[in-house]
């Protein structure tokens, strides 16, 4: 170790000064995230009031009582042709006229003069039709029209007792219904065939309801305007006449929760929308991909946020499948759901909760009307939050502007080149000029990526991280291992054994943290920290360094009798790997570790196709209820574990276990800088992660060496016994 230290003292000082850095850049951060301790919840109205509709009480006793329990909001959305027709008692209909034209006597079903007048006018199938049947819905959807959409867009008709509205479309607007097939008798053979079944058209927006913004005022709260925006009827004119309706509200909405394709006036820019955003300190909201990966993309949202100092709030809409999570995994109530939304705020920035009433488990249609259920769930929530100094309040935090140097981006570029030319001076025979060399080539393309295209530079830079690191503490365990089967004898004491295993497995965790906190540090400005940018190629960081590990392992172990320098891959360990004649049982372990390292890789990620047991989650709630943060199955049950195991089996010079178990100690090391590389989630649950990890990782390190060593004696004794 101390001729390593000697010949790399060059490297080790760049990396030290890197590894400094990052700590510079992770306090900076540390106090951004104290900093953002607030959160709110804004109820949708619809939903409650549908919940409203399956109890015995209105949706404005549910108001009020939500009131008592501190929510203050109420996403209220504008009408569309679809809500008008589903949601209110309103007498009005809309239909693409291309249902209405399959009727070959469709036009007597309407006055005469208006036909005239819509031929006159011209029209085709994919125009929206729209007849009201009272003045009062008439009035509603005509006002709106007028005030929102381009005179060419629209023909109105008015009637004694309402009227119609044709509204203009196009194909790229319309939706079809899924392909199918059908028995041509022209073509003599099945043929695919789609249908239009509506359009955007009829999602459009007209403007709040007059009754339903006296209901939500009346029960004292706060409007929270949803508008949808769709292209084609979405230009200053509309986001002028949006603007203008929110005026009419007692104030200024606190939030902007966009709705449909884009921002308000997105066909003709941001400005409209981005003005008044400025001008009135709304803060615009991102909304959580269901995924959980990223923001919903919606034009101009992003460019908004950037343009406005990222003034903005991340939000987690309760979706259906979350609303369904009543009594799931055999809880009782919405405990679930409950956990669902406090991993949304502790773990990934969350600062809104756009709420969304429960519905029954195996019935997707029927609501839960017990108040208690809401009281209990909001009330555990919010004592959860406080022990994690998070609390509920009148208006959600915002993040502030935060970003790193291009000059700490650059040195911690130098630290990652200079590990990387000591990663290959441990396993490769290279001189100091070749050091010198590669350290020159690596800085010259750090220079060159930060000085022409400094976004990749800083993804590369922390991609890098991710990968050497882990593979720097990879080299350390392997390296400890092999010396300490050299030196120690066979039978050394089990405790001094234990103990160099817990000393190895800390000493790795470290490296490995080091490049957690490198990794994180590039890429810790608040455009990732709020998901408008992301980190990619978290599988191909978790897959290279168990590639490296083969190599490691090689240069230190050998494969066969002819290892001659240790420290060093030779040609004849790889010869010898490679001419090894195969048996069945390596046959046998090889499929086993393709299939868990396939589970592995998959596993890791927020687009994985493997879905998590009801027992796990159950596992992972209770570690999450009562710790600070829980830790990560795969690094405290077996991998941080199989480092000391790793140790053990190599000093008891056990043939096969040294190389499985020490494939199982790189998920560890590779899982603790994955740890940093969600940026979104705070840096203390990262460090108490990896620390319970650590703490419990020893225990069950501890409890396997003690069965291997006491099954390795009754395999001995019996051994004897059979001799």
């Amino acid at each position: 170790m101390q001729l390593l230290i000697k010949e790399n003292k060059v490297l080790l000082i760049i990396i030290a000064i890197a590894v400094m850095v990052s700590f510079l850049i992770i306090g900076g951060r540390f106090s951004v995230e104290n900093r953002n301790k607030t959160y709110d919840i804004v109820l949708d109205f619809n939903e409650i009031k549908a919940m409203a509709d399956q109890s015995d009480h209105d949706v404005a006793w549910w108001l009020s009582e939500f009131k008592k329990m501190g929510i203050t909001k109420v996403g209220l959305a504008e009408e569309s042709m679809v809500s008008l027709m589903e949601d209110t008692e309103l007498p009005i209909n809309a239909t693409v006229m291309d249902i209405i034209m399959k009727d070959a006597d469709w036009e007597a079903n309407y006055p005469s003069d208006f036909i005239e007048e819509m031929k006159a006018m011209g029209y085709d199938k994919y125009d929206v039709l729209i007849e009201a049947a009272s003045s009062e819905a008439f009035d509603f959807v005509a006002g709106g029209v007028k005030e929102r959409y381009q005179p060419e867009n629209y023909f109105i008709k008015a009637t004694d007792v309402g009227g119609y509205l044709l509204l203009n479309g196009t194909a790229k607007q319309t939706l079809y219904s899924e392909k199918y097939k059908y028995m041509s008798s022209i073509k003599k053979g099945f043929v695919e065939k789609d249908e239009i079944v509506s359009s955007k058209i009829m999602y459009i927006n007209y403007g709040l309801l007059p009754s339903k913004v006296q209901i939500v005022e009346s029960a004292g709260m706060d409007i929270i305007p949803r508008t949808a925006s769709y292209e084609g009827w979405n230009d200053t004119k509309y986001a002028e006449a949006v603007i203008n309706s929110y005026g009419k509200l007692d104030k200024v909405p606190e939030y902007m929760i966009v709705g449909g394709e884009g921002v308000i006036g997105y066909d003709d820019g941001i400005e409209t929308a981005r003005d008044y955003i400025t001008k009135n300190h709304v803060t615009i909201g991102l909304i959580e991909n269901t995924t959980q990966l990223q923001n919903i993309l919606q034009f101009g949202v992003n460019d908004i946020v950037k343009s406005t100092g990222y003034d903005a709030v991340r939000i987690f809409s309760v979706w259906d499948y979350i609303q369904n999570r009543y009594q799931y995994y055999g809880y009782e109530g919405a405990k679930e759901i409950e956990n669902t939304l406090f991993r949304a705020v502790v773990e990934r920035n969350v600062r809104l909760i756009y709420f969304k009433p429960i519905k029954e488990f195996k019935d997707q249609h029927v609501y839960v009307t017990e108040l208690d259920e809401y009281q209990t769930m909001f009330s555990n929530l919010e004592t959860r939050l406080e022990q994690h100094k998070i609390e509920f309040g009148s208006r959600a935090s915002v993040m502030d502007q935060y970003t790193v140097s291009l000059w700490a981006k650059f040195a911690m570029a130098l630290g990652c080149v200079a590990a990387a030319v000591l990663l290959i001076r441990s396993i490769l025979p290279i001189n100091r000029r070749m050091k010198a060399g590669l350290f020159a080539l690596g800085a010259l393309g750090a220079t060159g990526a930060y000085a022409v295209m400094p976004g990749y530079a800083e993804l590369m830079t922390s991609f890098a991280a991710a990968v050497i690191f882990p593979s720097v503490a990879t080299l350390f365990i392997i390296r400890q291992s092999k010396e300490f089967s050299d030196t120690l004898d066979r039978s050394e004491r089990l405790p001094k054994i234990v103990g160099l295993g817990i000393l190895t497995l800390l000493c790795g965790v470290v490296i490995s943290l080091m490049g957690g906190l490198m990794t994180a540090a590039p890429i810790s400005s608040v455009n990732y920290m709020l998901e408008i940018d992301i980190f990619r190629g978290v599988k191909l960081a978790q897959l290279l360094p168990l590639l490296f590990f083969i190599a490691a392992y090689l240069a230190y172990y050998g494969y066969g009798e002819s290892k001659k320098y240790r420290g060093i891959l030779e040609y004849n360990d790889l010869r010898e790997m490679m001419n090894a004649s195969i048996k069945v049982w390596m046959v046998l372990i090889g499929i086993i570790l393709l299939g868990v390292g396939y589970y592995y890789i998959e596993r890791t990620g927020h687009d994985s196709s493997i879905q998590v047991s009801g027992l796990e989650m159950i596992f992972r709630n209770l570690l999450e209820d009562n710790l600070t943060a829980r830790p990560r199955s795969k690094e405290f049950l077996f991998a941080f574990p199989a480092v000391m195991m790793l140790l053990y089996t190599s000093v008891r010079k056990f043939k096969l276990w040294p190389i499985v178990f020490g494939l199982a100690s790189i998920i560890g090391m590779t899982s603790v800088a994955n740890t940093f590389m969600h940026i979104r989630t705070p840096l203390y649950l990262g460090f108490a992660r990896t620390g319970y990890s650590l703490l419990f990782g020893i225990v069950i390190g501890i409890v396997g060496i003690l069965i291997f060593e006491i099954g390795h004696m009754l395999y001995k004794k019996l051994e004897r016994q059979i001799g």
